[in-house]
């Protein structure tokens, strides 16, 4: 996370609901040779204390998972290349504009009898943002067809123990920098999902 406290004002309330909104992230735990990653989605309580997810078994992390582990659920959203020409002032650098929330707390490995609940309420919560498409539920599928599939997964959870975030939107810049830094995200399309980075880049006053 940038160190610049600046970019780490925005409430807990903002980042728990962005996590939520996001609902994918890069898993993150150590081991003896390193640390190991894991790309997945998940999903994060209204208050943002418990989260939880599913892995495959034979996923690496799942090695780690007979005890407790810390680990780390990294959230990233919109980002991209910030051109100093774009800031209409002088004597400027090059840099890299982001969002992204850090998840923390203690990972663990949930019952088997706990999966399905984790994939309901997960995939209900996907498919509520595709209304009105009809909800596809765990119940359209053949029982024997998800009871073969369900022996490749594990159910894992995370008491989530703190979450912090980091706001990179050119907020240590002049009112006029950031406007000119948000006009040229939402033009130049390099980087990804600069249009939303560029929606999220606020200019006082607005």
């Amino acid at each position: 996370m940038h160190p610049n406290p600046v970019y780490k004002q925005t409430a807990e309330e903002q980042n728990i609901s962005f996590a939520q909104e996001r609902s994918f992230g890069i898993l993150a735990i150590n081991s003896d040779t390193g640390p190991l990653l894991s790309h997945i989605p998940f999903q994060l309580s209204e208050d943002g204390s418990y989260l939880e997810a599913h892995l495959q078994r034979n996923n690496p992390i799942m090695k780690l998972l007979d005890q407790d582990q810390p680990a780390v659920m990294s959230v990233s959203g919109g980002d991209a290349y910030i051109s100093p020409d774009w800031y209409w002032i002088e004597n400027q650098v090059p840099t890299w504009n982001y969002v992204a929330v850090h998840v923390r707390g203690t990972l663990k490995k949930l019952p088997a009898s706990e999966l399905r609940g984790v994939l309901e309420r997960l995939s209900a919560s996907m498919e509520d943002r595709l209304k009105p498409k009809k909800p596809w539920t765990i119940d359209k599928m053949d029982q024997r067809a998800f009871d073969k599939m369900a022996i490749q997964i594990v159910p894992i959870a995370m008491d989530v123990s703190d979450i912090q975030g980091t706001w990179k939107l050119s907020q240590n810049k002049p009112t006029q920098a950031i406007e000119g830094a948000r006009l040229g995200v939402k033009q130049s399309g390099v980087g990804q999902e600069t249009t939303a980075l560029s929606n999220l880049m606020i200019v006082p006053g607005e």
